[in-house]
C-alpha cells in the first residue's frame, strides 16, 4: 500500500474518532454521577475523608521523533528524549474525564496545568470537592482545588498516614496511563511515527478508545508501573502555602480522626 494512502487513512480515521471526543471524554454530568466517582475514590483510598475527591490528575510524556527547526530542543524532557505532554484527569475506574495535550516535553506539569482549560475555566470540580495530584503540582484551593501529598518525611505520623491513603487513590491515574500504553503498544512504546503537530490528535483518539474499551468491560493490567513525577513545584511554594495547605491539614486531621475502612467494606 502506498505510503500516501496510509497517511490519508490514519488521518481520516483519527479525525473521525476525535470528532466524538465530547461524547466519550466528559466530566460527570449529574450530581449522582459525581457521587459515584467520589465514593469510588473513597473506596480506593480506603477512607471516608476522600469522599470529596472528584478525580486524579497527572501528566504523561508521549515519545515523539525529534522535531526539526530552531524550537526542536524544547521538546526534550528531563529524561532527555523528545516528547509531548498529555495532561489527564480520570475517575475512580481509570476512565478519562478531561484531557489536554500538546505542550513540549521540557515544560513542567504545573505550567501545563496553569494554561489548561480545566484550570482557567474553573467549572470542575464543584465547590467542596477536589482533585488528587502528585508532588509535581502545587497544593491549591483556588482556582482549581488540588490536594497533593506532604513532601517532607518529618511531617509526622499523621501526614504519613494521609500520604498513604492519598497515594492509594491518586495512583489510579498512573494505572490509566499504563493501561492505555499497554493497549496501544505500537503507538506509545516507541517514538510516535507522525508529525509532532498531529500527535495531539492521535493521543486524544487513543484516550477516547481507552474509555470506550473500559465502558465495554475490556480492561487490562499495565505491563509495568509508570514512574511517579515528584519534581519541584516550578517556583510556586508560596501559592501552596496560602491556597491549599490549610485544606490539606484539615483532611489530614480527618484521616487521623476517622477509622480506616477495610478494602472489602461497603460503608455507603
Amino acid at each position: 500500500m502506498p505510503r500516501s494512502t496510509v497517511h490519508c487513512i490514519v488521518h481520516r480515521v483519527t479525525e473521525e474518532v476525535v470528532a466524538i471526543r465530547h461524547q466519550v471524554i466528559h466530566l460527570p454530568k449529574t450530581p449522582e454521577d459525581l457521587e459515584v466517582v467520589s465514593r469510588g475514590f473513597a473506596g480506593l483510598a480506603r477512607h471516608r475523608a476522600f469522599l470529596r475527591a472528584a478525580g486524579a490528575i497527572d501528566g504523561c510524556h508521549i515519545r515523539i521523533k525529534p522535531p526539526g527547526g530552531p524550537d526542536g530542543h524544547c521538546y526534550r524532557n528531563r529524561k532527555l528524549f523528545p516528547s509531548i505532554i498529555l495532561q489527564a484527569v480520570c475517575d475512580h475506574r481509570g476512565s478519562f474525564i478531561d484531557t489536554y495535550v500538546g505542550w513540549p516535553g521540557s515544560v513542567h506539569d504545573s505550567r501545563v496545568l496553569r494554561y489548561s482549560p480545566l484550570y482557567r475555566q474553573t467549572v470542575y470540580p464543584p465547590p467542596g470537592h477536589f482533585i488528587l495530584a502528585d508532588g509535581g503540582y502545587p497544593c491549591l484551593q483556588h482556582p482549581l482545588p488540588l490536594i497533593t501529598p506532604y513532601k517532607r518525611v518529618n511531617e509526622g505520623v499523621a501526614a504519613q498516614r494521609f500520604n498513604s491513603h492519598h497515594s492509594r487513590a491518586r495512583s489510579i491515574i498512573e494505572r490509566a496511563f499504563g493501561m492505555m500504553k499497554t493497549r496501544f503498544r505500537a503507538i506509545f512504546l516507541q517514538a510516535l511515527e507522525v508529525h509532532h503537530t498531529f500527535v495531539p490528535h492521535v493521543v486524544t483518539a487513543c484516550a477516547i478508545l481507552h474509555n470506550i474499551c473500559l465502558c465495554a468491560g475490556d480492561t487490562m493490567a499495565p505491563e509495568d508501573e509508570p514512574e511517579e513525577d515528584v519534581g519541584d513545584d516550578d517556583g510556586e511554594p508560596a501559592l501552596e502555602a496560602t491556597s491549599g495547605a490549610l485544606w490539606r491539614d484539615q483532611l489530614c486531621a480527618e484521616v487521623s480522626a476517622l477509622e480506616e475502612v477495610p478494602p472489602d467494606h461497603d460503608y455507603w
